[in-house]
């Protein structure tokens, strides 16, 4: 594909993501939303038309047999990812998946052969990778001008029912270590260099309904020492969302998804850093020039691999320990 050429991206899911997407396409040249799935062809049409992208069909299949489309974004429930992923990439579509690529490693793994035997794009939805705010770091620690010691991170929702990120009822049911966890398990690896070499978790008690833990702890250590605390709650009331307190030898960061500030809670401008100041654009550019360019992505499904394995291990300890 020639960087000429326009890339054709049909849309799977009419949620909160899939809007999210949608918003971020429209904004990157050359590309084209030609077709969008959802849960029902009536809430596929509806998403098209308040979109204003595509059109609306019922099934995954009907996108995946279309000569119209070159690429596929998957913003679908996450029980769902792995085989999707699978069946876009034996359809000889390119494939961006959001995060988690799967709910265990076995499903990971396959997704990483499924590309590796096809030779398409395929990379998962690793937004904060793609953050101004954590570009900004990782740009100063390539530099030489700072190291890690110590990533705090806050991960905080308030989910006691199975609600989405619209205050909609889900037809699925959210996790806090495959899906929130993920997000800082990957970063860390990713901002460090370094692989982790240590994972401990320990969780609260399961909920009688939604049958997950409401609430986790993790801690991390890199290969070259510097470590990780990530707390996470579906309990939270209050301030929402994921905050990254970075404690370097050169200063104190706070990460708030696309925004940055000092230790002293001082703003720093990331306006520079990036074409756009909104993460999921620039995951979804990255995936577009991706295709044109004929390479591998930043956050790749070979990439993120070892997240899903310190995933998988901080899932065997969770079980052990319910099971002792």
């Amino acid at each position: 594909m020639t960087d000429e050429q326009t890339v054709r991206i049909a849309l799977a899911g009419g949620g909160a993501f899939g809007a999210k997407h949608a918003a971020a396409l429209k904004r990157i040249e050359g590309v084209e939303v030609v077709a969008v799935v959802s849960s029902t062809l009536e809430s596929a049409e509806r998403f098209a038309a308040e979109q204003g992208v595509g059109r609306g069909v019922a099934t995954l299949d009907e996108v995946l047999a279309m000569d119209d489309v070159d690429a596929v974004i998957l913003a679908t429930p996450t029980q769902m990812h792995a085989a999707q992923t699978i069946a876009c990439l034996e359809a000889g579509k390119h494939v961006q998946v959001e995060i988690p690529l799967a709910d265990s490693l076995a499903d990971a793994e396959a997704c990483l052969e499924a590309q590796q035997r096809t030779g398409l794009v395929a990379m998962v939805g690793h937004t904060r990778r793609f953050n101004p705010s954590h570009q900004w770091v990782k740009r100063r620690i390539e530099a030489g001008e700072y190291g890690i010691q110590q990533m705090d991170v806050q991960t905080y929702f308030f989910r006691r029912k199975n609600l989405n990120a619209l205050g909609r009822p889900r037809s699925w049911t959210d996790h806090l270590l495959w899906h929130h966890a993920a997000h800082t398990v990957d970063l860390f690896a990713y901002q460090t260099g370094s692989p982790i070499v240590q994972a401990n978790a320990i969780q609260g008690p399961i909920h009688p309904e939604l049958g997950i833990a409401m609430d986790m702890s993790i801690q991390l250590r890199a290969e070259n020492g510097a470590i990780c605390t990530l707390s996470l709650s579906f309990n939270n009331d209050g301030p929402l969302g994921t905050f990254f307190r970075y404690i370097g030898d050169t200063g104190t960061y706070i990460a708030r998804y696309d925004d940055l500030f000092t230790g002293k809670d001082e703003p720093i401008d990331v306006s520079g850093v990036a074409v756009s100041m909104d993460g999921i654009e620039l995951q979804d550019r990255e995936f577009v020039a991706a295709i044109r360019e004929g390479r591998e992505p930043n956050s790749s499904l070979a990439q993120v691999l070892p997240c899903y394995r310190t995933l998988a291990a901080l899932e065997a300890q969770l079980t052990a320990a319910a099971t002792a």
